[in-house]
């Protein structure tokens, strides 16, 4: 086990590329099972969760071959395996094998999802749309199991908005019989770069984007090849750590629209920043003033950059309150902040920030991977050193995250743990 140690103070300059969208790879691998042939997936970042799900691949038939940051998938001999557990338990978008693997074998069994503890997060919107397809869902023994004699069209209305439920059910109803229709469809840019790779396929698929999505079921797919979206929420992240703590920092290969609300918030807090058509020049501001933020489903404020975006407001002038409407129990990274001088406090679904203050370098632990996201951001800011761990759940996300912000000026680095420090964060 690593540790990362940033050295706080510094002043970021350069320029950074942002890597392809976690949340899109984590359903464009699965989704290359409904394919009858090749599948090419061009610029995926290099993360845990794209290796843990190559391997479920694997597990299942298919043959994986990583080049860089392309793979070539070969799904032709892949079967209806069971996938109870083991790796399907480190990441909560293994549960989109469950759209997949149903498509294409009216079949599946699939262990409950893990990943990051972000309060509950149930999967009964997926189970709601696979069972009006045709299929008869069941929970045995700690596994999902899915079943139908054949999947046909229907009209499915979402409860709650979610996007593991819209892709979920996207992956099951392509292949269909007759049309489905998903109504209070989620809308985010990942749901349309799945949507594309889809119709690269051979899928009939209208109005990914929107709140409505219909589907015309086909017989077949095909292989194709397809290019990743860039990630938004590692943007977002980037953008956050140059108004932090950047001087001039320039982040390239990114869709600027996709970050709207984080910008407007950025610009109302004070901070200066150029857009390109995939670039972003983030200048340093000073004299901050603070700013209220509310997570809501896209296209508002995501609540993956609510926890950043929380350090950021301690070197702001005033009160700000976050609140996050998405998952009332993503405040695990208060408690750390805290102990690097933060003076917040939370409030049920809300924290309030109140700044500006010297952050100071402290022993801090990651409990997600967005709580990670935001320690670092403190880090740079801090004065002294800050200690990381769980660095298992900044790597689901963010690829060679140390090497991209030492290239900007910053002094970070990782370190192998102690067995006394190992031992201490197990029992933590």
């Amino acid at each position: 086990m690593q540790k990362m140690l940033i050295e706080g103070g510094n002043l970021l300059n350069g320029k950074v590329r942002i890597s392809g969208a976690k949340n899109s790879a984590v359903a464009l691998l699965p989704a290359s099972i409904l394919a009858d042939s090749k599948v090419i997936i061009e610029g995926l970042p290099k993360i845990s969760d794209v290796d843990t799900l190559n391997l479920l691949l694997e597990e299942i038939g298919g043959t994986v071959e990583q080049r860089g940051q392309t793979v070539h998938i070969d799904p032709s001999q892949m079967t209806a395996m069971p996938l109870p557990n083991g790796r399907v338990k480190k990441l909560r978008a293994s549960y989109y094998f469950m759209g997949a693997m149903l498509g294409r074998f009216k079949e599946a069994v699939i262990g409950l999802p893990g990943g990051c503890y972000l309060g509950p997060r149930p999967i009964d919107q997926h189970i709601k749309g696979f069972e009006a397809l045709g299929a008869t869902v069941s929970n045995e023994q700690g596994a999902i199991y899915l079943r139908a004699d054949e999947l046909r069209g229907a009209r499915i209305y979402l409860d709650v908005v979610s996007v593991g439920a819209t892709i979920n059910i996207m992956l099951a109803a392509v292949k269909a019989k007759g049309k489905t229709v998903i109504e209070n469809a989620a809308r985010e840019p990942e749901i349309i770069d799945v949507a594309t790779l889809l119709t690269s396929m051979g899928a009939k698929i209208k109005g990914a984007g929107t709140d409505v999505i219909r589907i015309e079921g086909v017989e077949d797919l095909t292989g194709c090849m397809h290019t990743i979206i860039p990630d938004r929420i590692e943007a977002g992240t980037y953008t956050i750590m140059a108004a932090a703590q950047g001087e001039k920092v320039l982040i390239d290969n990114v869709i600027p629209q996709h970050l709207e609300p984080l910008l407007a918030k950025l610009r109302e807090m004070g901070i200066h920043i150029e857009e390109g058509e995939e670039q972003l020049l983030v200048h340093r501001g000073k004299n901050l003033s603070s700013v209220d933020i509310k997570t809501l489903v896209h296209p508002g404020f995501p609540t993956d950059l609510q926890q950043p975006f929380s350090a950021l407001l301690t070197r702001a002038n005033g009160t700000g309150v976050v609140t996050d409407t998405i998952y009332q129990a993503r405040f695990k990274h208060i408690d750390e902040l805290r102990r690097m001088n933060a003076q917040i406090k939370v409030e049920g679904s809300s924290a309030i920030v109140s700044g500006p203050v010297q952050l100071e370098g402290a022993k801090v632990k990651a409990s997600d991977l967005r709580a990670g996201a935001s320690l670092i951001v403190a880090g740079l800011m801090a004065d002294g050193i800050t200690e990381i761990t769980g660095l298992d759940h900044i790597d689901r996300g963010y690829a060679n995250i140390a090497e991209k912000l030492a290239d900007l000026g910053a002094k970070v680095w990782r370190e192998d743990m102690t067995e006394q420090e190992i031992e201490q964060f197990q029992n933590s």
